[in-house]
């Protein structure tokens, strides 16, 4: 269990290093087994933060992001979440002006995020693979830049289906109804 521990460790050390060494723009940290952001590597990147526009932090153990988070990187573009025990967004989200896409996939949202609504740049919302029921139509259509929502294996209710199609320009993913018993 330690010696996995410290393969993770090591493992996200020389990620980071790699980064803050080659000034790239991107920061992967998928299958760290993180369960938090680490609060170390606020220090450790904070004169190239500003120039980090992709992250990944797919297939960890994240419950949650924290604000610090998303105010420390606020020139994303790319939010890559996929794979965690994600159930909400924090509100300052709503400060990611730049976000064009986000894959909030295979974790624990109840609810659609609707603090992405307000982001006029986001183009792509991949929510495959939660437990929504509900989705917030009309504000959706609204979103001029949005071009396509995954919302594929989640238990949408039947209006969502009905409303969706003639409401919306953009490509609206989603599994086929089952069959009323």
């Amino acid at each position: 269990m330690e010696k996995k521990m410290g393969e993770a460790v090591a493992r996200v050390a020389r990620k980071v290093n790699e980064t803050v060494e080659n000034r790239a723009d991107t920061l992967d940290l998928a299958d760290c087994k993180l369960v938090t952001f680490p609060i170390a590597l606020y220090k450790v990147m904070r004169h190239i933060t500003e120039g980090i526009y992709l992250i990944t932090l797919a297939n960890n153990e994240l419950k949650s992001v924290t604000s610090k988070f998303i105010t420390t990187f606020s020139q994303l573009r790319e939010l890559n979440l996929e794979g965690n025990y994600i159930h909400r967004l924090p509100e300052e989200v709503q400060t990611l002006l730049h976000l064009r896409a986000i894959n909030l996939s295979r974790n624990k949202f109840r609810h659609f995020p609707e603090q992405l609504i307000s982001l006029k740049a986001l183009e792509t919302i991949n929510l495959e693979e939660n437990e929504i029921v509900d989705v917030p139509v009309e504000k959706l259509a609204s979103m001029e830049s949005l071009q396509s929502v995954n919302l594929k294996s989640n238990p949408l209710n039947e209006e969502v289906r009905v409303i969706a199609r003639p409401l919306i320009k953009f490509d609206l993913l989603m599994s086929p109804a089952l069959p009323q018993v």
